[in-house]
Order: structure tokens, then C-alpha cells, then sequence
């Protein structure tokens, strides 16, 4: 909490508008946004490299916060106030930071794969900078911040050396798919387990059954897509600017209506958010390869 202190002791009105930019870059929305980009639009085994890494260490981020339940720091230290326009999207516990992993994640992935070095510096230094920013805002202590990195940029590696840079995965689609899918499931029945008992409180429950949805989703799509619908990616840039405006549209539609149509239970989380990301990976590329005709099957961008 020094740290955060000292931080909040020299804040000033130009800084909380420049982290609270910053920490943008590691929200949900902008994360999804850029998967969808190159799945749907450049490159789709980079998508799943991305993918995978974030989902997986999403779900992993989401078990360690219903284990250690740490408040958040203000709640730690009542005399502590973070910066106001950062609280609403500082849900769940504070251990570890989920903003760190998310922008940990496609950052580091990034910087993997971009060639040039001031390129492969910069997404780096946008880690650092998406951990920071979660101190400076008052959300997270370092130690929320430096495990989350750390678990995240290890994911990443993972599936960037292990999955990315080969020809073939050292699993099989379907059995990635499984794990992932068995991955998300454990994470439902830990949670429902802890609120069971009374060890956890439902509001503190909502962001793991999201992920636990999301991730399901994702495996889902992950597998339909390898095995059945192999869609080709747009040789043009306005036909790729149209795939993903309208593509995002979409998604971002049915994130909101479904909130409205299913409601706000926990169960309603899982299946909004499995819904919504099988729409990404699945349903949206069957529904673009259907209206390109000759293209079924060709694998490209892969």
C-alpha cells in the first residue's frame, strides 16, 4: 500500500486522464476487438495463439481471485481513494490483476511475433505500462500487478512457442478443445462450490462464470472452425474493413441483448458469454464462408 500512497500523492489531472487510457488497453472489449481483427480479417493462427493464451490464462487469473479473495486496496486501507473514473470496471477481487493479464497477453503475443525491434519494444513496454496504470489508478498493489504478469506472460509464451511456431501442435484439435472446455468446467464447479459453502459471495463469482463461458465458447469455435468451416480471409482491405465493422456490430449487439434477454443470473453470464464468443469464432466465419462460394475448405491465413 506505500507504493500506491506515494502514487496517489502525485497524481495529477493530465496523469489520471493518460493511465486511465492506458488501462483501456487491457479492458475486455479492446482485447476481443483485436482477436477478432486478425481471426476474422489477417491472420488466423495468430487469432488462436491470442485466443488461447488469453482465455486460458483468464481462467487461471479468475481461480486465484475466488482463492486468496483479496479486497481491492481502498478496502485495505479505507483512508486510500483510488482514481473515481476507474472504479466501476474494477470488479471482482484484486488478486491478481485481471486488466494486467488481459493487456499482458496480447501485448506479449504481439511482441512475439512482430520482427522489427523498436515494434517488438513498444508492445513490451505497453505491458508495462497496462500494469502500471492499474497502481497509479489505485485498483491493484504491485504484487496484484507482478503475478499477473508473470502468469500471463508465461501463457503466452506457451502457446506462442508451442502453437504458434509449429507446424503442429503437440495436441490434437480436438483434445486442445476438450481441455480448454474441462479448463472452463472446473472453474464453474470451483465457484459454485465456494459459494456453496458461503465462502464466496455471488458478486465476486460473476467474472469467473463469464470466463468460464467465454473460454467455453472459445473451444468450441476453435474446433468447429479447424474441422469443418476453414474459412478464407479477405483478399481486399475494404472487404476486410467490412468483415470486422460488421462482424463487431453484431457481437456487440448480441452482448447487450442477450444481457437483456437471458437476464443477470449466473448461469445467464456463462451462456451469454459462451454465445457470444462461439458467434466470434464459430457462427459469424460459417455464416461469411456460406455467402463465398468455392471457398469452403481452403484453409489460408492459417
Amino acid at each position: 500500500m506505500d507504493f500506491l500512497i506515494f502514487l496517489e500523492q502525485h497524481r495529477c489531472a493530465f496523469l489520471n486522464v493518460f493511465f486511465q487510457s492506458v488501462t483501456y488497453l487491457g479492458q475486455e472489449l479492446f482485447v476481443v476487438a483485436v482477436i477478432c481483427w486478425l481471426y476474422w480479417c489477417q491472420n488466423k493462427k495468430l487469432a488462436y495463439t491470442l485466443g488461447f493464451s488469453y482465455f486460458v490464462s483468464g481462467l487461471a487469473a479468475q481461480g486465484l481471485k475466488i482463492t486468496f479473495r483479496v479486497p481491492r486496496p481502498w478496502i485495505l486501507d479505507p483512508s486510500f481513494h483510488p482514481v473515481s473514473s476507474a472504479v466501476d470496471a474494477a470488479t471482482g477481487y484484486s488478486f491478481p490483476s485481471g486488466h494486467t493479464q488481459s493487456g499482458t497477453t496480447l501485448f506479449s503475443t504481439l511482441g512475439f511475433f512482430l520482427g522489427r525491434k523498436l515494434l517488438k519494444t513498444l508492445c513490451f513496454l505497453l505491458v508495462l505500462l497496462v500494469g502500471f496504470s492499474r497502481m497509479y489508478l489505485g485498483c491493484h498493489t504491485p504484487r496484484d500487478v507482478l503475478v499477473s504478469m508473470a502468469l500471463a506472460l508465461f501463457v503466452s509464451w506457451f502457446f506462442y512457442r508451442f502453437f504458434y511456431e509449429k507446424d503442429t501442435f503437440f495436441l490434437p484439435d480436438r483434445i486442445l478443445g476438450v481441455l480448454l472446455v474441462v479448463l472452463s468446467l472446473l472453474l464453474v464447479a470451483y465457484t459454485v462450490f465456494l459459494l456453496s459453502v458461503g465462502t464466496l459471495e455471488t458478486v465476486y463469482a460473476e467474472d469467473c462464470i463469464k470466463a468460464a463461458g467465454a473460454g467455453a465458447g472459445f473451444a468450441l469455435g476453435f474446433y468447429w472452425e479447424r474441422t469443418w468451416i476453414r474459412f478464407s480471409l479477405p483478399g481486399d482491405v475494404r472487404g476486410r474493413i467490412f468483415r470486422f465493422l460488421l462482424g463487431i456490430a453484431v457481437t456487440v449487439l448480441l452482448q447487450e441483448g442477450l444481457k437483456v434477454v437471458l437476464g443477470t443470473a449466473l448461469i445467464s453470464h456463462y451462456f451469454r458469454y459462451f454465445l457470444v464468443i462461439l458467434w466470434i469464432t464459430g457462427l459469424y466465419p460459417a455464416l461469411f464462408t456460406r455467402f463465398t462460394p468455392g471457398k469452403i475448405g481452403k484453409k489460408t491465413g492459417c
